[in-house]
């Protein structure tokens, strides 16, 4: 009766053997042909039998197993309706809200706060605006606003004249929501460079970029409705404080 274990084991070591042989296949043939894909991250076999998917940094491109095709677009389960691409990437791009420099961030809170959310947003953004003014209609939540000064130069002048405000809330409120503009102001603007820096490391390229509290992570402007709706799914699937 040992026999049977002892060939499970040797299966699953050939299986292994096997699925790394694979991609390095893969990986030598396409650093090969294409050279920009020289410096793959990851390889591994899709739900789709013979397609496998290649991964570089967040990026995703799906190959057979001899990395004669390369396909860049994206996979969908028809059976489930789920877009595997989407998830994927979702599942790459999710930030641990424990590892956001909160410090580097000013707080709006609305109602009691109990809901958590993180914002990094650019003040010359249109699209955050329309969001700032969605955002007005979702209570109970605190926000983390992270000035991210990426769109334009003066976007870092605006950005510093908000985080050097007596009254960072109003300033920004003032900006986004009643089309005001903010006095000059000066201070230690560090937190804004290292804001872009954190953005930078973690691929933030647009805004707003929103962070959930289970680590969700959402590029573009979405309406109060899916605010509530995703604040929702964060509470119901992060442990609660003891």
């Amino acid at each position: 009766m040992k026999l049977i274990p002892t060939l499970l084991a040797a299966a699953a070591l050939a299986s292994g053997f096997a699925a790394t042989a694979q991609e390095a296949d893969i990986r030598k043939a396409l650093a090969e042909r294409i050279p920009q894909m020289d410096k793959i991250d990851e390889v591994r076999p899709t739900p789709m039998k013979g397609l496998y998917e290649v991964r570089i940094g967040t990026d995703l491109f799906y190959t057979d197993a001899k990395g004669n095709y390369v396909i860049q677009g994206e996979l969908i389960d028809t059976k489930v309706r789920r877009n595997l691409t989407e998830d994927r990437i979702a599942k790459l791009t999710a930030v641990e809200f424990s590892a956001l420099p909160l410090k580097d961030a000013f707080t709006i809170v609305r109602g009691d706060g109990k809901r958590k959310l993180a914002v990094f947003e650019d003040p010359n953004c249109g699209y955050c605006k329309r969001f700032e003014r969605d955002l007005q209609n979702v209570d109970n939540v605190t926000v983390y606003l992270f000035l991210y000064p990426i769109l334009s130069p003066d976007s870092a002048e605006k950005s510093r004249n908000i985080w050097c405000s007596k009254d960072q809330v109003t300033a920004w409120q003032d900006l986004m929501v009643r089309d005001k503009p903010v006095p000059a102001a000066s201070c230690d603007t560090s937190a804004l460079q290292r804001n872009l820096a954190f953005g930078r490391k973690h691929k933030i390229t647009g805004t707003p970029t929103l962070i959930f509290a289970n680590g969700a992570r959402v590029p573009g402007a979405i309406g109060a409705k899916e605010v509530e709706k995703r604040l929702a799914e964060a509470s119901s699937e992060t442990p609660a404080a003891n």
